[in-house]
């Protein structure tokens, strides 16, 4: 009973120290993005045809500090995945703690390809249709505050969820996860993936139809990915048995 509170309490201060790493991470790139904040501002808004305007002198600060945190959490993502790797690499084998080092560098790039595609396929998508709806019939006047609100509602969570390859790699390597689990769960995983892709998208067919299908991708995919890596695993398991 001793020694299963000082693994305990072992392993909560390694989460601890790990957390700090991450915070740490996160302040540094914040202080980094608010400093260079308007140059980021102005790039995010050099081709927006519409003129934006603020209700409120705290607007502007929000709308800074809203950028500098994405900008800041996008910057930490190597981080994390490097210090939850480094948290559960005592239980890795020597092979798979190569080949989950691996998947950290492939965690950021999907990260930023995800919001690329929000930002540059989907959401001028959505952006122009939606503008298309008040043509002739309202005034169109944007604030600042609102058009970041929905910019990020389009285009980050995207970030995250092409990350689930890797995610599903990973998680395999580790064996929570194998391919015929998915497949098992593939009905329930369409569903999921459908709402979140409702939930993420203004209420039109159009743009739900755009996240519905690269989603659902994203998911075959990741079995796909799962089967290589399960394989692999059991050809290295193999001569062992």
């Amino acid at each position: 009973m001793e020694q299963r509170d000082l693994d305990l309490t072992g392993h909560l201060e390694e989460l601890r120290k790990r957390l700090i790493f991450i915070l740490g991470t996160f302040i540094l790139f914040f202080i980094l993005s608010f400093i260079y904040i308007q140059d980021l501002y102005n790039w995010l808004v050099q081709d927006l045809e519409v003129k934006l305007a603020i209700l409120g002198p705290s607007d502007i600060l929000w709308v800074y500090l809203l950028l500098s945190s994405v900008f800041a959490m996008s910057g930490t993502i190597p981080m994390v995945a490097y210090q939850v790797w480094r948290f559960v690499r005592p239980a890795l084998k020597e092979s798979e703690r190569k080949a989950t080092l691996a998947y950290i560098p492939a965690l950021f790039l999907l990260f930023i390809i995800g919001i690329c595609f929000g930002y540059f396929v989907i959401f001028p998508i959505v952006f122009k249709f939606l503008l298309s709806l008040s043509e002739d019939l309202f005034m169109t006047f944007f604030t600042t505050k609102k058009y970041f609100q929905f910019l990020l509602h389009m285009t980050l969570p995207f970030g995250f969820l092409f990350e689930l390859p890797v995610v599903i790699m990973f998680l395999t390597t580790l064996g929570v996860l194998n391919p015929y689990r998915l497949q098992k769960m593939r009905k329930y995983s369409y569903f999921g993936l459908i709402v979140t892709a409702v939930l993420i998208t203004p209420p039109d067919f159009l743009s739900d139809v755009l996240v519905i299908v690269p989603l659902i991708f994203l998911y075959e995919c990741s079995v796909i990915l799962s089967k290589v890596v399960y394989r692999r695993k059991q050809q290295q398991l193999s001569p062992a048995a």
